[in-house]
């Protein structure tokens, strides 16, 4: 193939090339939001309405995009958020994605609902892992899944809050995408088309729910939904959470927060920052966008732990207008998913390299040595 950096500027440029490569019902799994998925649009149209003021005559400029966070310092302020499943979307994508972190020096988060046991995916992060905990009814379970990705190298743990139950996601349910996944013959048909997915699954074997299997008998593909379905999630609480904190011994971070109370609470309880988010327009689709309530997370408890960002981020500068507005990093998913169905294992690693020309062009042009500079440049809702 052709350099890509030539033909593939932007994200958009990926997500195109990704859809045409991606089996449909792997496509909607990925793509899709909940509702009319008005939530999702409004995430990346709010996150362009953010202006920033350029500043000149600074002189010459050599921009740092690297950022330190939990005494760790990253090469940029972006890292790869969860994705349950993974391994639908793109044959070995768990892996391909731990080891596009351990390259590029930036976090990546392992679902539970991932698609590579902990246990393997961890090491090959090479210390850049987090894990995100949907929380398990059962207390020993949960035990057994924090003892066992800290053993793996996983430093973070993300506590998701904002999946309270399984929302509707209607494009998935048309194309009849399960969790587990359940091969139909229209499936086949589908992955027919797209021979790229269809060698990586014939590499790879059939997605499953490796982490998860040890807590059932005979973890056939219906005994891991059904475990999936009445043991995950739907049960967090204020206890829950404190709990939690007191048994993980590095930093928690909650992901899924939009009111600055439930903000506020978060520390009160134990966690050591909040990722405001909207799960990606994917569970409410009356959910404000997640640029929309950063600012007023910032500004209730940024002077007291780090607020993170994830929805909507397409590109350097989406990353430079949630940094503005507060936010201590960012994380994004589908535009690392998009990098990797598009190019294939390089491709996650491509986007990071085009999150860093971009945001240094961004940085530029905004007259910015240093990310922290990016609050003093009059970030602003540009008017409707």
């Amino acid at each position: 193939m052709a350099d890509p950096s030539v033909k593939y500027q932007t994200v958009d440029d990926l997500r195109r090339r990704a859809r045409r490569r991606t089996p449909r019902f792997a496509w909607e799994y990925l793509d899709s939001g909940e509702g009319d998925e008005r939530a999702s649009t409004r995430n990346t149209q709010c996150l362009q309405q953010v202006l920033l003021t350029p500043r000149f005559l600074r002189g010459e400029l050599e921009p740092d995009i690297s950022t330190e966070l939990f005494g760790v310092r990253y090469s940029l302020p972006v890292g790869i958020a969860p994705v349950g499943l993974t391994g639908l979307v793109w044959p070995g994508a768990d892996l391909t994605l731990a080891r596009t972190a351990a390259r590029c020096t930036i976090p990546y988060v392992a679902s539970t609902v991932n698609t590579a046991d902990v246990a393997v995916a961890g090491p090959k992060a090479e210390g850049m892992g987090w894990f995100q905990l949907y929380p398990p009814r059962d207390t020993g379970v949960r035990q057994d899944l924090l003892d066992r990705s800290r053993e793996a190298g996983f430093t973070v743990l993300v506590v998701t809050a904002d999946v309270p139950a399984r929302a509707r996601r209607e494009r998935q349910t048309r194309e009849r995408v399960s969790m587990p996944p359940r091969i139909t013959p229209r499936h086949v048909t589908q992955a027919a088309l797209r021979p790229a997915w269809t060698l990586g699954l014939l590499r790879n074997g059939l997605p499953r729910f490796h982490t998860l299997e040890r807590y059932v008998d005979r973890s056939t593909l219906k005994q891991l939904a059904g475990f999936v379905g009445a043991s995950l999630g739907g049960t967090l609480s204020w206890d829950y959470l404190a709990e939690t904190c007191q048994l993980w011994p590095g930093p928690v971070v909650v992901k899924g927060i939009l009111h600055p109370d439930d903000a506020e609470r978060c520390i009160d309880t134990g966690a050591d920052a909040v990722v405001v988010s909207n799960h990606g327009g994917r569970q409410l689709d009356a959910a404000p966008a997640a640029i929309e309530a950063l600012g007023p997370i910032v500004e209730r408890i940024a002077s007291r732990v780090p607020v993170l960002f994830d929805g909507g981020i397409r590109g350097g500068l989406d990353i430079a207008r949630a940094l503005a507005l507060g936010a201590d990093f960012t994380l994004s998913a589908r535009a690392f998913m998009y990098g990797l169905c598009a190019l294939g294992d390089r491709g996650a690693e491509f986007v990071a390299s085009m999150f860093e020309q971009q945001l240094t062009s961004v940085m530029h042009q905004l007259g910015c040595d240093r990310l922290n500079e990016l609050r003093d440049r009059d970030p602003r809702f540009a008017p409707a």
